[in-house]
């Protein structure tokens, strides 16, 4: 056979094979909707433990993506969808199966996400939970007996951010909480306590110290309550006065609130307050467990990130002044 005829039957195998693959291609069904063809948006709920076959179906029928068995496949090759979190995610249809996975990952889209920040109350808690659709009074929740003892949940929501499916009821909300506080707290070793305080008294310093100081100083100003609480000195914390007339956030105290009889108003009583006042960070929790070295009675935030510490009374005082001067002139704001 010539050069030439060789050459020709060549091109049109070529040729064959190229029309054989746009045949098989365009009688082949289509596994996704073509790229940027987004429509509209729709939601999706994705309950705790819910398996990718099932989310895969949800997402097809809700005309998100084409076809279940492609997202399905993809999911299974794809570490990243072993972190789809429960909530309702908002997501848009009419798009692939890569995209419809980004989206159920992105966190944006996730309205079941409640982040507990850290130094909230209980009743910060509760408002959360309520504004993320989650249904249901408290009612009573059982908690372990080393931090029941005035039957408070305060303290006891460690800070974090959680998924919850929109099946979870608000006891169930924070009984997770609870449950993730309690490792936490074994894993810091506040179960053993700090010297000749109990875990619940260290939970309630911990709290304090997260309102009252910078991270940076957590640990010296967990030292100045140890100091005072040994010489049975008040504490004299604003903390503690704004947690009892729910005037948190506020800087400074009036004359009026200071004289306010109250079980936290640690100007008027000496020693701990009933509960904690905040949901502590472990940082916060590590310093009271594990205080700084020093014999500092006092401490004063003169403006926003300076909280200086000291054993004299004159010099506490000076810097007070410091600090009003500071106040006076929207240091604060």
């Amino acid at each position: 056979m010539s050069k030439s005829r060789v050459k020709a039957v060549a091109l049109s195998l070529i040729a064959l094979f190229f029309l054989s693959t746009i045949a098989i291609s365009l009688s082949a069904p289509s596994k996704d909707f073509p790229p940027n063809t987004a429509t509209s948006t729709t939601e999706i709920s994705i309950s705790s433990g819910e398996i990718g076959a099932t989310i895969a179906k949800d997402l097809a029928r809700l005309g998100v993506i084409l076809r279940s068995s492609t997202f399905l496949s993809l999911a299974t090759h794809d570490s990243r969808a072993l972190s789809i979190s429960p909530g309702i995610h908002r997501i848009e249809k009419h798009i692939t199966s890569a995209k419809a996975l980004a989206e159920l990952l992105d966190p944006a889209l996730n309205s079941g996400l409640v982040r507990v920040p850290e130094g909230s109350t209980f009743s910060d808690v509760l408002s959360l939970l309520h504004r993320s659709g989650v249904k249901g009074d408290p009612g009573v929740i059982k908690v372990p007996e080393m931090y029941s003892h005035s039957g408070s949940l305060e303290g006891l929501l460690a800070p974090a951010t959680y998924s919850f499916g929109t099946e979870i009821t608000t006891s169930a909300a924070l009984r997770e909480m609870i449950s993730h506080f309690m490792s936490q707290s074994k894993n810091l070793g506040l179960d053993r306590g700090y010297k000749r305080y109990s875990p619940y008294d260290v939970l309630k310093i911990a709290s304090m110290v997260q309102i009252e100081a910078d991270p940076i100083d957590f640990a010296k100003a967990a030292r100045v309550i140890y100091n005072r609480l040994k010489i049975n000195m008040p504490l004299q914390l604003n903390s503690t006065v704004q947690y009892a007339n729910h005037t948190r956030g506020k800087i400074a105290l009036s004359k009026n609130s200071i004289s306010r009889p109250s079980l936290y108003n640690t100007y008027l009583h000496t020693g701990l307050p009933p509960t904690p006042i905040s949901n502590p960070s472990s940082r916060a929790v590590q310093a009271s467990l594990d205080p700084a070295d020093g014999d500092w009675l006092y401490f004063v935030t003169v403006k926003p990130h300076d909280t200086r510490f000291t054993s004299s009374y004159a010099e506490f005082e000076g810097w007070v002044t410091l600090y009003n001067n500071n106040l006076a002139n929207g240091a604060f704001k």
